[in-house]
């Protein structure tokens, strides 16, 4: 497999803070593949994304090295593209669906206004929205919760993105939207030949989407390795306390029935 970047001692220590918030990771990401990346709330899941992408706030303290594979560094926004938890944080709610769209489109690539618009347009269709070009005109908040993550989702694939990060894109939602999120994202990745970083705290959902689990604790990585294996197996105690944490539809009642 080829390598699309490799992280070597990152650690990152936000202004003021007493701490890293990121410590001494290595980690190799191949084209292609689907990693996610879980663990419990400021283990340093969405640090490393912001890290990859560019996205950290100023002042942040970077040691160690990211090195990509072969080609220029990639441009957020164009060779990366990310996806937030809160899909209000990609949409401004002054802007149509379509004027968001088309200038992520002209911005990124060379586009006349009516081939952007029509690009827009097959992109809404991809994520499934209803009615793609009557869509266009319409606002965000004329859109349910999960509507909004799917454009969020367009948006950030607009350009044609290698690497796609997901950073908690789906704890917002129902867990039926939820699968349908995750079955969008692995279509996609699918289809376009992107690699996936999927951060998220929902063992099933990382079981269900990626080829590879990294589990991060107090701001280190305590285990990676096929999704299966570190399912099925872990090595350390951390992710089995994890997996004993976790519920789902399948666990067993935990109240008896009412007398």
């Amino acid at each position: 497999m080829t390598m699309l970047l490799g992280l070597t001692g990152l650690s990152v220590r936000y202004p003021g803070a007493r701490a890293p918030a990121l410590a001494d990771l290595g980690l190799a990401l191949f084209e292609g593949e689907k990693l996610a990346i879980i663990g419990e709330s400021g283990s340093g899941k969405s640090t490393l994304a912001r890290a990859i992408a560019g996205l950290l706030p100023p002042g942040s303290r970077i040691e160690g090295r990211i090195d990509w594979g072969d080609g220029p560094i990639p441009r957020p926004g164009r060779d990366i593209g990310y996806v937030f938890q809160d899909p209000g944080g990609s949409l401004n709610p002054l802007l149509s669906v379509g004027r968001h769209l088309t200038e992520v489109l002209r911005t990124h690539l060379p586009l006349s206004p009516r081939a952007a618009r029509a690009r827009a347009a097959a992109l809404l269709e991809t994520v499934q929205i209803p009615g793609p070009a009557q869509a266009l005109d319409a606002y965000p908040h004329q859109f349910s919760g999960g509507q909004r993550q799917r454009i969020a989702i367009a948006l950030a694939i607009a350009a044609g993105p290698k690497l796609l990060i997901a950073d908690e894109a789906t704890s917002a939602l129902d867990v039926l939207v939820q699968a349908e999120i995750t079955a969008l994202l692995r279509s996609l990745c699918d289809a376009k030949g992107m690699t996936l970083l999927f951060i998220t705290h929902d063992m099933a959902l990382a079981g269900q989407l990626a080829d590879r689990i990294a589990v991060m604790h107090a701001a280190r990585m305590v285990e990676i390795g096929p999704a299966a294996r570190v399912l099925q197996a872990p090595r350390e105690s951390y992710t089995r306390s994890l997996l004993a944490a976790h519920l789902d539809l399948a666990s067993p009642r935990l109240v008896g029935e009412p007398p």
